[in-house]
C-alpha cells in the first residue's frame, strides 16, 4: 500500500482508539455530578458509593484519552503537513481551544474531584465535578466545530492557495455544526448509559445487591430508554443536512447508483462500484426517499451523478459507507428494543433490576460497549463519506498527505496498533476487575466527606 493509504489508516487507528474515551467521559461526567447532587440532597450512601465506582472508570477514561489524543495531534505534522499549511489559520485556535479547555479547565478541577473528596467542602467537590463536566463537553464541542467546519466550510477565504478567516462566527456556526454537536452529545449519553447498565447488570448477576449496583443499573437504563428516540430524531435531522450540503455521502450510505425518486430502502447488498450496481439486494420500496425527504416519491441522489467524464469518482468509496451506516443504525435499534425493554419490566413491577428477567439482565452485559460500536460505525460513515476531500471542496486528502516513504509508515502503524490492542485489553480488563471487586472495596472503608453528611468509615 502507498503512504497515502497507510496515513489514511494509521489516522482512523489513532482516532478510533481516542474517540472511544472521550465518548465515555464526556457524558460520564454529567452523570457523576448527578450522583453527587442526589447524595448531597438525600443522605443516601448508595449515591456516593455509585459516585465513588464511577469516578474510578472516569479516571482511568480521561487519562487514556488524554495520551491517545496528544499522539494523534502529532500526526498533522507527520503525516499531513499539507492540512495546516492550507488551513492551518482556522484549525490552530480551534485546536488551541480545544486544549485550554482539556488542561486548564477538565485537568486543574480533576485533582479536586478525584483527591479532594475528603479535604474540602462538600460545595467545593460538587463544583469541581461540575466544572470537569463543563470541561470534557466544551473540548467535545470544539473539536467538533473543526470537524463539522471541513465537512461544510465557511467563514473564509482563499489567498494563494492559503484559507484565511474572514468571519469566525460563520467558521464556528457552519451549517453541520449544531447536528454534529448534538448527535455526538447523544452518542455520548448512550455510550454511558449501556456502560452503567452493562457493569451494574453483571456486578448483579455476580451477587453483589448493594444500593449503589441498583442505582447504577436504573440509571443506565432510563438514560439509554430517554436519550435514544432523541438520538434517532437527531439523525433525521443530521441526514437532512447531509442532503442538501453531501449529497455524494448520502448516495454511498443509500448504495443509490442512479438519481431518481421512489427510492428503496437497501436493508443489505453487496456494493459494486466496478459494476455500479448492488448484488443479492434485499430492499423496502419507496423507503429511502420518505426517509431522506419525507416524500415516498422524493428524489435521492445517484452516485452516478458523481462522476467525472473521464472516469474518475468524486464520491467517497461505497462499501465501507453503506456497511457502517447500517452497523450504527442496527446497534441503536438494539439499543432502543433492549432500553425500553428493560424499562418497561421495571415500570410495571415498580422494582428496580431485581424485576427484571434473568435473561434480559444477561443481555445487558455484552451491550456494555455497544456505544462504541454505534460511535465508531458513525464516525466511519460520516469521515470516510467525505472521501475525497479532507476540507470539502478546499483540498484533497492526496494533497495533504507526507511525502514519507511507505515502509516508515507501516512500520509506526504497526506499533501503533500493538500498543492499542494491549491497552485496550488492559482498558476492559481495569473495568470488569472493578466490577468483580465492587462490593469488597466498599467494606474496606471510604473517608468522610465534610459537609455532605459523612458517614463514619464501615
Amino acid at each position: 500500500m502507498d503512504t497515502l493509504i497507510l496515513s489514511r489508516i494509521q489516522f482512523g487507528a489513532n482516532i478510533s482508539f481516542h474517540i472511544l474515551f472521550p465518548t465515555i467521559t464526556i457524558a460520564l461526567g454529567w452523570v457523576l455530578l448527578y450522583f453527587k447532587l442526589r447524595y448531597t440532597r438525600s443522605g443516601e450512601d448508595r449515591w456516593m458509593d455509585a459516585y465513588r465506582f464511577w469516578v474510578k472508570v472516569f479516571a482511568l477514561s480521561f487519562g487514556l484519552g488524554v495520551v491517545s489524543g496528544i499522539t494523534m495531534s502529532f500526526q498533522f505534522g507527520t503525516n499531513w503537513p499539507g492540512f495546516m499549511e492550507t488551513v492551518g489559520n482556522i484549525a490552530g485556535p480551534l485546536l488551541a481551544y480545544e486544549v485550554m479547555t482539556a488542561f486548564f479547565l477538565e485537568a486543574v478541577f480533576l485533582g479536586i474531584m478525584l483527591f479532594g473528596m475528603s479535604r474540602v467542602p462538600g460545595w467545593l467537590h460538587t463544583l469541581a465535578t461540575f466544572l470537569v463536566a463543563f470541561g470534557t463537553t466544551m473540548s467535545a464541542f470544539w473539536i467538533l466545530v473543526l470537524s463539522s467546519w471541513m465537512h461544510t466550510p465557511a467563514g473564509f477565504e482563499l489567498r494563494e492557495g492559503v484559507a484565511h478567516a474572514t468571519d469566525w462566527w460563520a467558521i464556528i456556526f457552519n451549517p453541520s455544526m449544531p447536528y454534529r454537536v448534538v448527535h455526538m452529545l447523544l452518542a455520548s449519553g448512550l455510550t454511558v448509559a449501556f456502560l452503567l447498565a452493562g457493569i451494574s447488570a453483571y456486578r448483579w448477576l455476580r451477587g453483589d445487591r448493594a444500593g449503589d449496583v441498583r442505582t447504577a443499573v436504573v440509571t443506565g437504563i432510563g438514560l439509554g430508554a430517554l436519550l435514544i428516540p432523541l438520538q434517532i430524531l437527531a439523525g433525521d435531522f443530521h441526514g437532512l443536512n447531509t442532503l442538501e450540503h453531501q449529497p455524494a455521502k448520502v448516495a454511498a450510505m443509500e448504495a443509490n447508483w442512479e438519481t431518481g425518486p421512489n427510492v428503496p430502502l437497501v436493508l443489505f447488498a453487496i456494493p459494486d462500484e466496478t459494476a455500479r450496481e448492488n448484488h443479492y439486494e434485499i430492499a423496502i420500496p419507496n423507503l429511502a426517499s420518505l426517509i431522506l425527504t419525507h416524500h415516498a416519491d422524493g428524489v435521492v441522489p445517484g452516485l452516478d451523478d458523481f462522476v467525472t467524464d473521464d472516469g474518475g469518482k468524486t464520491h467517497p468509496p461505497v462499501a465501507p459507507v453503506f456497511y457502517a451506516f447500517r452497523v450504527m443504525v442496527g446497534t441503536g435499534l438494539t439499543m432502543l428494543v433492549l432500553s425500553w425493554s428493560a424499562a418497561a419490566f421495571m415500570i410495571y413491577r415498580r422494582r428496580g433490576p431485581e424485576g427484571l428477567p434473568k435473561p434480559l439482565l444477561w443481555a445487558l452485559v455484552p451491550m456494555t460497549f455497544s456505544g462504541w460500536i454505534a460511535t465508531l460505525a458513525g464516525w466511519y460513515t460520516t469521515e470516510i463519506g467525505r472521501q475525497p476531500w479532507l476540507v470539502t471542496g478546499v483540498m484533497t486528502t492526496e494533497q495533504a498527505v507526507a511525502d514519507v516513504p511507505s515502509p516508515m509508515v507501516a512500520t509506526t502503524l504497526a506499533v501503533y496498533l500493538t500498543v492499542y490492542v494491549a491497552l485496550l485489553v488492559a482498558y476492559i480488563g481495569v473495568l470488569f476487575y472493578l466490577a468483580r471487586n465492587g462490593q469488597y472495596a466498599k467494606k474496606r472503608g471510604r473517608p468522610d466527606v465534610p459537609g455532605m453528611n459523612p458517614t463514619p468509615a464501615e
